[in-house]
């Protein structure tokens, strides 16, 4: 359930509603927007069911949401969320950019990695310093001395570090140095994690699972957000079909379907979408103009030397011309870059 206060009710009439509801054994999320504050009502479904709230002074109306998801729901919150990442938005008219090495490898190559990224129009440097992989012989990445290394690439360059966190066990270590914690594929259903990340106050960007349907996708997010984060990214990074010529299988029908069914803004991986270099740019494109609100890409200075995924991995230069016209698309689309 969801309770509308008045867009002339105080802070007091507020505070009264939530101290209710939770002296109830219900949990509430408040969401104020520019005109109108939503509290969401969180907990025993039969306790909602007889909840009366329409008395109350300063409020609207109550509106049972009937989605298993309901914090992340247009039904929530109208508006769509735009997230603050020290000064780059995610969600508003300028598309978010993350760019940069499947894995840090060492000092010279993410330099390089975050010097093109940057100069081309990146906000964010991407790159993973916990890698998990397919294969456990495969190269599993530097740890905190990757951690490291991308917080003094970023602070050289004046760019965001989104990285991935694959064990509560790293937690602590990994918001000493990541702007955004990324979940990945294997871990969109890890409710412990979700939950964990959910206490956090870092913007978590969330991908979607290899197989997860929508509404699995945004169940997941729900961890987070019910555990009091508000600041979730979703990432379309393509699910597994019957088809081998791609890696996976780029779905960007679900740009449009999350921005109809949620408020969380949306990016798109067409490198894991992909896995092809060749495909990267006119899925990005293609990503832009469907209404993604950013794109995370991989871009190596050597690709044919990286530890991991030098196949989807851009070259800087490639990445530079993606970004000419991915303006171009973003400009038409009312956006920009």
């Amino acid at each position: 359930m969801i309770v509308v206060m008045k867009p002339s009710a105080t802070e007091e009439n507020i505070v009264k509603v939530q101290k209710h509801i939770e002296a109830l054994g219900l949990s509430t999320h408040l969401s104020k927007g520019s005109d109108v504050t939503i509290i969401g009502v969180i907990g025993d479904k039969h306790k909602i069911a007889v909840l009366q709230m329409n008395s109350y002074e300063g409020v609207e109306k109550t509106v049972r949401i009937t989605e298993k998801y309901k914090l992340v729901s247009r039904e929530f919150q109208s508006e769509r969320s735009v997230i603050d990442v020290r000064g780059a938005k995610i969600g508003g008219r300028e598309l978010a950019i993350m760019a940069g090495p499947c894995s840090v490898e060492c000092e010279p190559q993410l330099m390089e990695a975050a010097r093109a990224v940057k100069a081309a129009g990146a906000q964010f440097l991407r790159g993973g310093a916990f890698k998990p992989r397919t294969s456990p012989y495969d190269f599993q990445g530097l740890g905190e001395e990757g951690l490291k290394l991308l917080a003094q690439a970023a602070k050289e360059y004046d760019l965001r570090v989104v990285t991935e966190i694959v064990d509560i066990a790293d937690l602590d270590v990994i918001c000493k140095y990541a702007d955004v914690l990324q979940i990945g594929a294997r871990n969109m259903q890890n409710f412990r994690l979700l939950q964990a990340v959910g206490r956090t106050d870092k913007p978590v960007m969330l991908k979607r699972g290899l197989a997860a349907t929508i509404t699995e996708w945004l169940n997941a997010a729900e961890y987070i957000i019910s555990s009091g984060n508000d600041d979730v990214i979703l990432c379309e990074r393509g699910i597994r079909t019957y088809e081998t010529f791609t890696r996976n299988t780029l779905d960007l029908s679900a740009v449009v379907a999350v921005q109809e069914m949620t408020h969380l803004p949306i990016i798109v991986d067409p490198s894991h979408g992909t896995g092809r270099r060749s495909m990267i740019a006119p899925m990005s494109r293609a990503a832009i103009a469907a209404g993604a609100d950013g794109l995370i890409i991989e871009v190596h200075p050597h690709p044919e030397e990286a530890l991991s995924d030098g196949d989807q991995s851009l070259r800087p230069e490639q990445f530079a011309a993606l970004m000419e016209e991915a303006r171009r698309i973003a400009e038409v689309m009312g956006r920009k870059i």
